[in-house]
């Protein structure tokens, strides 16, 4: 099943038979940040992505790799705690195919979070940065190749990728809840080494604040796709050259555990603002 249309058809179909739950909203869970998914309640089906014919494993620690389908709060939303990711060896094409398929189940609007680098120099570790735009520095796109039409058009405009009408007032819900959140940019680098010090230094140049390894594919597909997306960074390490510190994977996920609850509490004004059919 090799026809990316196919693989999507093909994913569709096997939810479908699982369940008719249509959710208004998809959250993607990023490393060290899927206990978020336990808080859902009147689960209508769970379902690990290996079962799903067409979906991309999730072959990364931290990455539980399920599609959870339930409520939070009351609010309809379809779950992927965890994600495949282009340094595996799979096109942005494959990875983002999940995100097609929560368009197909009926989602309007889409979360991202990731766990992320301190680029910028007043972050430290713990901080939660709403992405406001994106540097695509992995060197390819998910939208490269023939066009799904049945998405979006060929060329779509990418002003507005990270929804301004959905951000700004999440950040205000943020600060009016004393929950310390800024915004700021975030890079993709292909990986899966961490960069360089001399990459660091030239991507803050460039005006990035975070660095990463995945979101910025799934948020072009997205947008593509026609659905507004909001997406969180928990800048789990600073990058590579702003501490004297070697970076690691564990560090990623111990990180995102200490700041579960705070993440908990954006994810869910997110939520509260992304679930809402749009105007």
């Amino acid at each position: 099943m090799n026809n990316l249309t196919e693989r999507i058809n093909a994913a569709t179909a096997f939810i479908r038979q699982k369940t008719d739950f249509t959710p208004a909203m998809g959250l993607v869970l990023g490393s060290g940040l899927g206990d978020f998914a336990t808080r859902l309640t009147n689960i209508a089906a769970t379902i690990p992505f290996g079962n799903i014919p067409g979906f991309p494993a999730a072959g990364v620690a931290g990455h539980a790799g399920q599609l959870v389908l339930g409520y939070f709060e009351d609010s309809p939303v379809a779950v992927l705690n965890g994600r495949a990711h282009f340094y595996e060896g799979i096109s942005q094409q494959e990875t983002t195919i999940p995100v097609r398929v929560l368009r197909r189940l009926g989602a309007h609007t889409l979360l991202l979070t990731n766990a992320a680098g301190g680029v910028n120099l007043s972050f430290v570790p713990g901080s939660l940065m709403l992405i406001c735009d994106h540097i695509n520095f992995s060197g390819q796109n998910p939208l490269m190749g023939p066009n799904l039409d049945e998405f979006g058009t060929r060329f779509p405009d990418a002003g507005d990728i990270y929804t301004a009408a959905l951000r700004r007032p999440l950040l205000e819900a943020a600060q009016q809840a004393q929950l310390a959140v800024c915004e700021g940019v975030y890079l993709m680098y292909s990986g899966p080494n961490y960069e360089t010090p001399a990459e660091i230094r030239a991507f803050r140049t460039l005006g990035a604040d975070a660095v990463g390894m995945s979101t910025v594919p799934e948020a072009l597909v997205a947008r593509h796709a026609g659905m507004r997306v909001i997406g969180i960074s928990c800048i789990t390490n600073m990058a590579a050259g702003v501490l004297n510190t070697p970076l690691s994977h564990e560090e990623v996920v111990s990180t995102g555990a200490r700041v579960k609850e705070d993440f908990a509490r954006l994810v869910a004004m997110a939520i509260g603002l992304g679930a809402a059919a749009p105007a």
